[in-house]
């Protein structure tokens, strides 16, 4: 027995000699790409230029830093190949730093007598905000990369990573969102209700979808028809919750790892069934930078109002990072 004992210690220590091995040769080449991808910007861009320039790709295990690159579109099956890719990459020390979640609805002038007239933001106000956050070293990424900052530090390229979430599914964000996103090399986060919001009422068909996710775009969900949650009985929640995410992944082939909660209305039985439902976690409309110690479940976010100005926006983003529990408010109401 004693012999078998030793035996086995020895073959456990070679091991561990063998993982120290790999995870050294990985950080080694890690650190190499980041050296490379350093150089190689600064001769793109030139060491005397004012305004820091935002690199609008990158690898992140494999992929691009943004999603996919503006002329090569990612169809959803390399999408959720890529996502188990990193699944399997060997972790690192997780991600520490806080990122932005912004949240918008329409993409358009608000039309007379329009009942919430905030939640529509024209395009040029839109392309606006863009241009100050690019010119302020922001660029956009999705809520599955910052996840796997979180988890395991993968890099979320140069630059200040923030999250542009679109909510229910308004077909400006395809036409009008889109192409000032595409524009940049950036990508959006659609928070999709099945129902309730069809093309003839400005709702995204199909093929837009298809069109958001081969520009890179994060498919996630509102649930089926953007029901008020905390008054359904468990088939009515369940339907809701699980059966908007498996119907999103069959018909797309895309991962849809996030909730958003419609009109941020949740409580305990509702968290859990979005944990059920095998989600990774929830975005609300509790205004805020999310946090890599937050409950991944009640991530905060910032909304974004008509007549919101770059300069505005990105004071917003400042005033928030510094005092998350009392914002200015920007824009009309």
């Amino acid at each position: 027995m004693d012999a078998e004992v030793l035996r086995a210690r020895r073959e456990r220590q070679r091991e561990e000699v063998r993982r120290r091995r790999v995870r050294t040769a990985v950080l080694a080449a890690t650190l190499l790409l980041l050296v490379a991808a350093g150089a190689l910007a600064l001769l793109n861009h030139g060491s005397s230029s004012p305004t820091p320039r935002v690199a609008r790709s990158g690898t992140v295990h494999g992929r691009s830093a943004t999603g996919t690159d503006s002329t090569t579109a990612a169809s959803p099956g390399t999408q959720a190949g890529t996502a188990a890719h990193a699944a399997a990459t060997p972790d690192g020390p997780p991600g520490k730093l806080p990122v932005p979640i912004l949240m918008y609805h329409m993409i358009a002038a608000p039309p007379a007598g329009a009942p919430f007239p905030g939640l529509y933001v024209p395009p040029q106000e839109f392309e606006e905000q863009m241009r100050a956050l690019e010119q302020a070293g922001w660029h956009a990424v999705t809520m599955d990369q910052v996840e796997s900052y979180w988890r395991s530090g993968t890099p979320l390229g140069a630059g200040k990573p923030i999250v542009l979430s679109f909510d229910n599914g308004y077909q400006s964000q395809y036409t009008r969102a889109l192409p000032i996103l595409r524009g940049l090399g950036w990508v959006g986060d659609e928070n999709l209700q099945l129902t309730g919001l069809p093309p003839s009422q400005g709702g995204l068909g199909d093929d837009e979808i298809r069109g958001l996710i081969a520009a890179g775009w994060e498919l996630d969900t509102q649930g089926i028809s953007h029901a008020d949650l905390i008054t359904l009985d468990a088939a009515e929640l369940r339907h809701q919750v699980a059966t908007a995410r498996e119907q999103l992944r069959r018909r797309f082939g895309v991962p849809v790892n996030w909730f958003c909660y419609p009109s941020g209305h949740y409580d305990a039985t509702v968290v859990a069934a979005v944990r059920q439902a095998g989600f990774v976690g929830s975005t609300t409309v509790v205004p805020g930078w999310a946090h890599p110690q937050d409950d991944s479940y009640r991530l905060h976010r910032l909304r974004v109002l008509g007549g919101t100005t770059g300069s505005q926006l990105l004071a917003l983003l400042a005033a928030v990072r510094e005092d998350p529990a009392s914002p200015p408010s920007y824009g009309s109401a």
